[in-house]
């Protein structure tokens, strides 16, 4: 049986996140290789599509494009606003994509294989069925919208088949080397704005973005990082955020040793630029 997979990474990433499980581009495809052997079926292509200009994917679409995946960067929000420009913009693509295949070459596939656990396919799945194909919904279990339940794969895949790799990620084991870090760059730049710091410690501990904003989520929880808003007239939008090491904690004093009064001389002549909340 011919069959081809479509992918809404986004929806499935955080699925497995809010379980607390981390999969990589390559967990990933070995999952995808694995299923496809256990219901026995031919893999003729995978579409996968998500927003790569979210720090949590940076990086992964050249590992799905190196595995011969067909990735679509779906773009959702304007870079310097708040302000949304394509809502639902992956699952418009996506069910594009699906109902040009059933109109030029519906003979090259026998069943879809649709990995989300989003209602808004419904449609598509009704259109699917009414061309007298199959299509399986692969979601992650609890996570699937209950519209979904009759196209369902019979199992939980994600449980049954992830490799064992995929685990939770603890920022407890990081935090120490997280601090050290940060306070690197504080004594290099002039101030730290937050998505520099993240790139950084995503260099340094060899962590994924999401995995990195857990342990920044951890060390503000801890009181050992401060969020600012800092007045930077050379950005187009005037203002950034920034993360300071918070000096007054015992714990980061003794992480950093002698190097605290240095950040504190620092942080002092950045006090006139920090936005009052």
């Amino acid at each position: 049986m011919k069959a081809i997979a479509f992918i809404d990474y986004e929806n499935i990433w955080e699925g497995l996140h809010e379980k607390g499980l981390e999969i990589s581009p390559e967990e990933f495809i070995l999952l995808l290789e694995n299923y496809a052997k256990k219901i026995n079926v031919d893999l003729r292509a995978v579409y996968l599509y998500a927003n790569f200009d979210k720090e949590e994917f940076w990086r992964t679409q050249t590992a799905f494009e190196k595995n011969n995946i067909f990735t679509r960067h779906v773009y959702g929000k304007n870079n310097y606003v708040n302000t949304d420009l394509r809502q639902n913009a992956a699952d418009m693509e996506l069910m594009l994509e699906i109902q040009e295949i059933l109109l030029t070459r519906a003979a090259a596939v026998d069943l879809f294989l649709l990995f989300t656990g989003d209602g808004d396919f419904l449609p598509i799945i009704r259109r699917v069925r009414a061309w007298g194909k199959e299509i399986k919904i692969i979601g992650v279990k609890n996570k699937t919208n209950r519209l979904l339940s009759p196209y369902c794969e019979s199992f939980d895949v994600f449980l049954e088949l992830l490799p064992s790799s995929a685990a939770k990620y603890s920022p407890e084991t990081d935090y120490v080397q997280g601090i050290k870090h940060l306070a690197e760059l504080q004594l290099k730049l002039p101030y730290v704005a937050s998505t520099k710091a993240r790139s950084y410690l995503s260099e340094r501990l060899d962590r994924t973005m999401s995995e990195v904003k857990e342990l920044v989520q951890y060390l503000l929880a801890e009181n050992y990082l401060i969020e600012e808003e800092l007045n930077d007239p050379n950005l187009i939008i005037k203002k950034t955020k920034i993360y300071l090491l918070n000096l007054s904690e015992l714990a980061v004093r003794e992480i950093l040793g002698d190097t605290v009064e240095r950040i504190a001389a620092r942080y002092q002549r950045l006090n006139s630029d920090i936005v009052s909340n």
